[in-house]
């Protein structure tokens, strides 16, 4: 599941909202601690220069 959130992510990068709705589903899949903690790092790699704030915000 995760490497199928990072490649949805990936395709609506380009717009703010659609990204912010996206990600929030794909926290909501991943049910373990550490994948989830992977993934934030991943994100944060990615888009932490285009979407700080909407990760953080997700991530809370």
């Amino acid at each position: 599941m995760l490497e199928l959130s990072k490649k949805i992510l990936v395709r609506v990068s380009f717009d703010k909202q659609l990204f912010h709705k996206e990600l929030l589903k794909a926290i909501k899949w991943i049910n373990d601690s550490s994948e989830l903690q992977k993934f934030k790092e991943w994100c944060l790699i990615e888009f932490g220069d285009v979407y700080p704030n909407i990760i953080k915000r997700a991530f809370r």
